[in-house]
């Protein structure tokens, strides 16, 4: 029998390798039938891994160390945010702020900048778009361009080091949580090897997963009293991706008044020391002039937005996301923190479960859901009894289909499915609860 096991695990593991390896070697995010196939096969063999090997520490985190340095030296072919990374790191390589100016400018303005050339600039998808990537990441840009100025692949594979790190520390700060709030070690397995977590984080270069580390310490900061260190953990999480916000009205009750007060000052401190080297009197309107566009332009893999949207449609006889994203995204806003006032139950460990949900609303009425959005909730599912969004984790890969496809339409049969599954199977959750 333990030879039987140990073939099926050698074969299991050795099948998810070759996954792993085609997925982000060898194909595209324009090749939609043979990534979701292997998605789909490397979200089987983790539900085995997890199922029959979940209580083995050594392995679990073994495998998950494994397949993100697996997946290190790709380059992410399954999205081109890479290079406006590289571009914003030449920018200040060589001394300019990257939050003055789109990437057009350079052009129009025939201002010659070593190696914002004409091919890099035909790969971004956000010339026209002042940059939206906070302070953290852009001295992560700099630092990696600085090393390798005329090396596109050299560049991504530095700042692929930083999440392949920060992935291992995340794996490393979940298991001091589950000690703290005593949570059985085993699920782990949850984070550490989610195939979506492994391709979109280290695979695809995408720097959730340095978020996900900081949010991760700033809890574990705050469960061991360590207050001014975790506001100095959150603000970083917050100088990395703008998210973290969402979850500061949780910390009032939780903190009490006036040490919230010292919490949020540092915050606001460290913040503006970060954003330090960049202010200007341009730089936040045009650093929230992407984000108002992000709200009132762009659309993709939306849930309640769509309806929204078809109602639209059928009443006006257009698309009325110009009002319908802000106006959603203050509804999910005044949500949260009408629940953060109400909240009864203020422990550190409900705070990871709150912001989870701070997250479903907020992905709920947004008009665009990127996979890789989706794995933070990966990391908090272990912190409470509901497990849909590793559904949600396994189906949002179907969204890639508007990629295998020159016009860039979505399929909306697929859409519906995904999120009908997860409705459905969180219904099952709470029946059987």
């Amino acid at each position: 029998m333990n030879l039987l096991k140990n073939i099926l695990f050698w074969t299991l593991v050795t099948t998810s390798c070759l996954g792993y390896y085609f997925i982000m070697y060898e194909l595209t995010r324009i090749q939609f039938y043979p990534v979701i196939g292997i998605t789909f096969g490397l979200f089987f063999i983790y539900w085995l891994l997890h199922k029959f090997w979940g209580e083995n520490l050594v392995v679990i985190i073994g495998l998950g160390v494994l397949f993100r340095l697996l997946v290190l030296f790709a380059f992410p072919n399954l999205s081109d945010d890479v290079f406006r990374f590289v571009w914003d790191g030449r920018l200040i390589v060589n001394g300019e702020n990257p939050f003055l100016h789109m990437p057009s400018w350079y052009f129009e303005s025939k201002n010659i900048i070593p190696g914002l050339n004409q091919e890099l600039y035909n790969q971004l998808n956000s010339n026209k778009y002042f940059t939206v990537y906070p302070p953290i990441l852009q001295y992560i840009f700099a630092f990696s361009v600085w090393l390798f100025p005329n090396d596109i692949y050299a560049s991504t594979i530095v700042m692929k080091c930083f999440i392949f790190l920060a992935e291992c520390g995340s794996i490393a700060i979940l298991l001091k949580l589950f000690k703290q709030f005593e949570i059985h070690a085993k699920y782990i397995a949850i984070y550490a090897l989610n195939p979506l977590v492994i391709i979109e984080l280290t695979g695809n270069l995408h720097f959730e997963g340095l978020m996900i580390f900081f949010l991760l310490f700033a809890v574990w900061l705050l469960a061991k009293n360590k207050v001014i260190l975790s506001a100095g953990a959150m603000s970083v999480a917050i100088c990395i991706k703008l998210l973290p916000l969402m979850f500061l009205p949780f910390l009032i009750k939780r903190l009490g008044i006036k040490i919230s007060a010292l919490y949020f000052g540092c915050i606001v401190l460290l913040t503006t020391l970060f954003f330090a080297p960049f202010l200007s009197e341009e730089i936040f309107l045009n650093f929230f002039q992407s984000i108002n566009l992000y709200f009132r332009q762009f659309e993709f893999n939306a849930s309640i937005f769509y309806i929204v949207r078809w109602v639209g449609f059928y009443t006006k006889g257009w698309n009325i996301i110009q009002t319908a994203g802000p106006v959603m995204s203050l509804i999910a806003a005044f949500t949260i923190l009408f629940i953060a006032f109400r909240e009864r139950n203020v422990t550190t460990k409900s705070l990871l479960q709150k912001m989870s949900i701070a997250l479903l609303l907020y992905f709920g009425m947004a008009t665009i859901i990127h996979p890789w959005y989706v794995t933070p909730l990966v990391a908090f599912t272990a912190f409470w009894k509901w497990r849909f969004p590793l559904v949600w984790s396994l189906l949002i890969p179907l969204s890639y289909f508007a990629y295998s496809n020159s016009n860039f339409y979505e399929n909306f049969w697929l859409i519906a499915i995904e999120y009908l599954a997860i409705l459905i199977f969180a219904f099952y959750e709470w029946e059987r609860d």
